[in-house]
């Protein structure tokens, strides 16, 4: 069971990831790979909005994904495009990055290499990781005008959707954990971190949900 004021600090991580960018039209849209097909489905939304002309889908796979999505999570987001009817010409695929930092290098050299100029992208994530997406982008490829997308949908539905609780609040936790120690070792920009919700992490670790955390001194 997950008590209630556990579910009261996944919120508060939750809502606090939410940067509330406005989407607007841009070269490209960045789909960084995950467990979630939803993450395709928000970037598919957004060009069919006519929000970008050109979908790079970036990931391999994970511990968690390796059984879910076998191809690559790029490949799979690549698959559930082409089934909403997005063109093949209109997706890069760049299959090899397994974290945030190799999403946003490796997207960005696959841009490169095609001869295709980037003066602007929105990052499209799972909804608790787009501070993370964000502060990645702004480290790494500071030339580019950055927005963060995610699906629009509450705590309680993306957990719903998801199918699994206790995963959603260890990722929310693992998230939380790497706006606090990437900066110091060189892989996002620094961000403000309110007192409520570095306390609503440290009880939320307390209470376990650690599954997702890595070592501070990589």
């Amino acid at each position: 069971m997950i008590s209630v004021q556990s579910w009261f600090d996944a919120q508060r991580l939750w809502d606090f990831q939410q940067m509330h960018h406005e989407p607007r039209p841009c070269s490209v849209g960045v789909s960084l790979g995950s467990h979630d097909l939803g993450v395709a489905e928000v970037a598919v939304h957004l060009y069919q909005r006519g929000m970008f002309p050109l979908i790079v889908f970036t990931g391999a796979t994970s511990r968690t994904t390796r059984d879910r999505m076998p191809r690559g999570e790029a490949e799979h987001y690549r698959e559930r495009a082409l089934e909403l009817g997005v063109p093949a010409s209109a997706i890069l695929v760049e299959p090899k990055a397994r974290n945030t930092g190799e999403n946003i290098n490796f997207a960005r050299e696959l841009l490169a290499e095609r001869g295709i100029d980037v003066s602007s992208a929105v990052l499209v994530s799972r909804p608790y990781e787009e501070r993370g997406a964000y502060a990645t982008a702004r480290k790494f490829w500071p030339e580019v005008a950055m927005a963060s997308a995610s699906a629009p949908m509450t705590l309680l539905k993306y957990v719903d959707s998801i199918k699994d609780p206790r995963l959603v609040l260890d990722m929310l936790v693992g998230a939380q954990q790497r706006l606090l120690i990437y900066p110091e070792q060189g892989f996002i920009i620094r961000q403000e971190v309110p007192d409520s919700v570095a306390a609503s992490y440290e009880c939320l670790c307390s209470e376990g949900f650690t599954s997702r955390l890595v070592s501070a001194t990589r």
